[in-house]
């Protein structure tokens, strides 16, 4: 007796649960190597600090998607696609902004030129990937976000860890768990959103196709990385004007302490709002392209007119010999 031939083998990669089992177990050395730091005041272990806590939630973002990409991706282009994207991410980032005045629009225009490295990054990556659905390019997306992510929140880590003082462990300690936090609904959710775009109007193809929805989607990404990078200094402004307090009372660019609670409470509101309107992009971007792949997949099981099963239907068209092609009512057209 022998076993079917047509029965699958799940893929090697496909076993659930090892991003979050990852994450357990990185935040626990994340946690070790602190108590051990500290105990010992050994300054070599704040490079393994800053990187665990840089790369952990990023990484583990990889992880999920290795676990549930599908088609021509290998674990090897996903992994490629964090480390080389993100470090060209993160270089051709800070070329394009280093002469970048400092103006009320520069978080916009940052968020423009972010979103432009990753999307030529999430081309480059994406270009033979097979097939090319919104799905995959959302989970690619990630990909390439989750590497930018990560480069970026270690060099930020290493900024706040280094002061005239020496090195300030609790600086450190605050950027890198508020970056992590935030991570997935920043730079993993904007490029989620493009790639989902993207690769959802090549749909059936194996080539990228020219269409005015990246481009739209690109603006909007930007737009949103742009409010979420601003959002610091929009809930100030309007912690001033919601109690009433003038602006000349902040000193040296100090906001006051008796409006520092209100600006760090529309602060926090500000982030949720930009996330969610994120969030509810990404969610109709990918149930869009979810219900056309259903329909095309409707369309494509209906008999086609030359079909042999369609010959002995008693619906022929008027000039004679077979169907008229036109589906049933309940097929979409």
């Amino acid at each position: 007796m022998s076993l079917s031939t047509d029965v699958r083998a799940a893929h090697p990669h496909h076993r659930h649960g090892w991003w979050w089992k990852t994450l357990l177990v990185g935040f626990l050395l994340w946690v070790v190597t602190i108590v051990v730091t500290i105990t010992t005041l050994n300054t070599n272990l704040v490079p393994t600090i800053i990187l665990l806590g840089s790369f952990l939630v990023p990484f583990t973002v990889v992880l999920f998607v290795i676990e549930r990409v599908t088609g021509t991706v290998s674990t090897m282009q996903l992994i490629v696609a964090f480390f080389v994207g993100g470090i060209l991410g993160v270089l051709g980032a800070s070329l394009l902004e280093a002469n970048l005045q400092q103006d009320a629009l520069v978080y916009i225009v940052v968020g423009f030129v972010e979103e432009f490295v990753k999307g030529v990054l999430l081309l480059f990556v994406g270009w033979r990937v097979r097939p090319k659905t919104a799905r995959q390019g959302a989970l690619l997306g990630a990909t390439v976000g989750a590497g930018f992510a990560a480069f970026e929140s270690a060099g930020y880590a290493f900024n706040a860890a280094i002061t005239a003082r020496g090195i300030d462990l609790v600086s450190l300690l605050q950027t890198e768990v508020v970056r992590a936090v935030l991570s997935p609904v920043g730079h993993v959710l904007w490029t989620s959103i493009l790639g989902a775009v993207l690769f959802g109007a090549a749909r059936g193809r194996d080539r990228f196709r020219w269409s005015w929805a990246p481009v739209v989607a690109y603006v909007g990404v930007s737009l949103l990385h742009g409010l979420w990078d601003s959002n610091s200094t929009i809930s100030t402004l309007l912690a001033f004007v919601v109690t009433g307090t003038p602006f000349s009372a902040a000193r040296n660019g100090v906001v006051p302490a008796s409006i520092a609670g209100v600006a760090t409470t529309l602060y926090v509101i500000g982030l949720a709002i930009v996330s969610a309107v994120g969030v509810v992009v990404l969610v109709t971007v990918l149930r869009r392209h979810r219900r056309l792949d259903r329909d095309a997949n409707a369309l494509a099981a209906w008999p086609a007119p030359w079909s042999s099963s369609s010959s002995s239907s008693p619906s022929p068209s008027p000039s004679g010999g077979g169907w008229d092609g036109t589906p049933p009512p309940h097929v979409p057209r």
